[in-house]
């Protein structure tokens, strides 16, 4: 497994290279995707080539020779350039080209659905059937998504936007690998709480952006908050895939070299520049993954980081958890005079999660029916599984 994955970390190296050679990315893609679905077949049966990544250029690059062979309008001209085998090494930095790949896939001719799907299987190497999978859609309908995606950009050069545009699209970039890293840490429909696949994927990408652009604020603050927040999931679900809240989990079960280094990358962050939202979210992170016990949990500073959160990046999701922080500190009482307020925010009051968070705040003030009630209407509404089973056994817990 380990070996494979290590193949879909050539993937955008792969495609940078014949990108860069012969255009046209949509093609190059597909012909990437073709290796891959030959070497899959091959090298099982052959045995590993000794140089994978040269493998794998040569043969997308046969892939495309043959499409060009079928197009007669434009045999003579491509059909010459494809037809030369690129130098087992290549020609470009492979690191340049994962961050123009990452920044060409956020395009902002693209949606956000499609930015990811696209970031997946042009920079992931997921196949489309593994990103149908993650997303629970039919096959057919994420190919036609990704196909729509790649002939939006087609004609956009194979290089990293001007320096003007390249700052303004990064924030693009991190939300779209922030993202997919929520939507394998909590999957928003479906039997399972964790797509563990996605995670690894957001990280690994996360990663290669801190590589490429160290001194980013921001970058760093990002992988710091993934790897805080991934270091819980060995306890976040009981045997039977069921949820285990934060103040309910074995702690000793946590990743404690993943804390290790993401206390360190937003340490390191925070005293360089501008605080940003991932570097406060990775801070309220790491207070809550360095507290020994739930009950040694530091929320006055939880509150404080989430106050300035607010401030720098305002939205119902961060005014929601700085309410469950105000009940820490305050009481149950300050935090539901705050969700009041937030209720008339038509982006969240239809959301599961803020009938959930009053109906906990509910239930530490005592009103216990009213918690029942509240737990078994965000049961209905969600679209998972396993948070639905949890929203039930709260409210049956009151009885």
């Amino acid at each position: 497994m380990t070996g494979w994955q290590g193949v879909r970390r050539l993937v955008p190296e792969v495609l940078g290279v014949l990108v860069r050679r012969y255009g046209r990315f949509d093609a190059c893609e597909d012909a990437v995707q073709e290796a891959l679905v030959a070497a899959a077949a091959q090298w099982p049966v052959d045995g590993w080539p000794e140089n994978p990544r040269a493998w794998l250029v040569t043969v997308a690059s046969r892939r495309l020779a043959d499409q060009v062979r079928s197009d007669v309008a434009r045999r003579r001209r491509e059909e010459a350039d494809a037809l030369r085998t690129p130098p087992a090494g290549g020609d470009v930095e492979a690191g340049d080209d994962t961050l123009t790949l990452l920044f060409l896939c956020c395009h902002p001719a693209l949606t956000p659905s499609s930015q990811i799907a696209l970031t997946l299987r042009a920079v992931g190497g997921l196949s489309t059937a593994e990103i149908a999978r993650a997303f629970l859609v039919p096959e057919a309908t994420m190919a036609q998504r990704i196909s729509r995606a790649k002939h939006r950009i087609r004609g956009t050069g194979f290089e990293l936007p001007p320096p003007a545009e390249q700052a303004a699209r990064l924030g693009v970039v991190l939300q779209v690998v922030y993202l997919i890293f929520n939507e394998g840490y909590t999957a928003t429909s479906g039997t399972r709480l964790v797509r563990a696949e996605l995670t690894a994927e957001a990280i690994r990408l996360a990663r290669d952006l801190h590589r490429l652009v160290p001194g980013d604020g921001e970058v760093a603050g990002l992988l710091a908050l993934l790897l805080l927040t991934d270091a819980r999931r060995p306890a976040r679900t009981a045997p039977d895939g069921s949820l285990v809240p934060l103040s309910e989990q074995d702690r000793t079960r946590w990743d404690a070299e993943a804390i290790a280094e993401g206390v360190a990358l937003v340490t390191a962050a925070l005293p360089k520049g501008p605080v940003g939202p991932y570097q406060l979210q990775a801070a309220i992170a790491a207070v809550h993954d360095e507290a020994p016990t739930a009950e040694a949990t530091d929320w006055p500073q939880i509150l404080a980081l989430y106050t300035v959160l607010e401030r720098v990046a305002p939205n119902p999701a961060v005014t929601l958890n700085r309410a469950v922080a105000l009940a820490e500190v305050r009481g149950p009482a300050a935090g539901l005079a705050l969700l009041d307020a937030l209720s008339a925010d038509e982006r969240i009051s239809a959301s599961h999660h803020l009938v959930s968070v009053r109906a906990h705040l509910l239930e530490l003030a005592g009103e216990l029916e009213a918690a029942r009630a509240g737990y078994r209407e965000a049961a209905r509404r969600t679209t998972s599984e396993p948070e639905r089973r949890h929203l039930l056994t709260r409210a049956a817990r009151l009885r």
